[in-house]
């Protein structure tokens, strides 16, 4: 048997780059097209891609491993913008995180139906569901790192508890941006943004203290 060499390894590799690729676009113009991810089968996947079944299954779990896979580098994206978010001085925070939700909303909108598809599949779908739970934990973390730097700095409140603040302006301000844009062309986007940075800014980080 001749020897495997690290050219052909590279090659097969490459190949299986380029098929799990193939096939996560096609998940996200199916979605893209109107479809509803629970209507869209494996087989559908199959046949717009162009892949046999067991090339399909050497790669995906299935069709929710897909939407994973489609959904991470959005995620990543996401929780980069928000780790870099820092509420400064010399300017109010609130008009900051305004401008923050206003990328954030652009975002969403953009990828609008991937992240309704993460949605819908997240409450029958425990695979789904515990990568959108692990999805919000992350910023969840992101902006209790901030709340705790915040108090150590004396500029906001020690009877805020952070661990509970973080966790209602996380989980709270995902549902909030999702129904803002399922019920809003995109005009009101710059209003509901700045509502929100405020109610997040003088509802937590510079909450009067009790």
């Amino acid at each position: 048997m001749r020897p495997v060499t690290r050219r052909q390894t590279d090659r097969h590799a490459e190949r299986s780059a380029a098929t799990r690729a193939r096939v996560i676009r096609t998940l996200g113009r199916l979605l893209d097209s109107g479809e509803a991810f629970s209507e869209i089968s494996v087989q559908g996947i199959i046949e717009e891609a162009g892949v046999s079944r067991a090339t399909f299954y050497a790669h995906f779990h299935g069709k929710s491993d897909v939407l994973v896979r489609l959904t991470d580098e959005l995620r990543e994206s996401l929780l980069a913008l928000a780790r870099q978010w820092d509420p400064g001085t010399g300017e109010d925070g609130a008009d900051r995180f305004a401008r923050f939700f206003e990328e954030v909303i652009t975002i969403h909108r953009a990828h609008r139906s991937v992240l309704t598809a993460v949605r819908e599949a997240a409450s029958y779908d425990a695979a789904v569901g515990d990568f959108y739970a692990a999805d919000l934990e992350g910023f969840d973390e992101t902006v209790l790192r901030v709340l705790r730097s915040q108090q150590a700095a004396g500029v906001t409140p020690a009877d805020v508890d952070a661990p509970v603040a973080s966790r209602i302006i996380v989980w709270g301000g995902s549902q909030a941006i999702a129904r803002h844009i399922a019920v809003d062309d995109g005009r009101g986007d710059a209003v509901f943004a700045r509502e929100l940075a405020r109610i997040w800014w003088h509802g937590a980080f510079r909450r009067p203290a009790g």
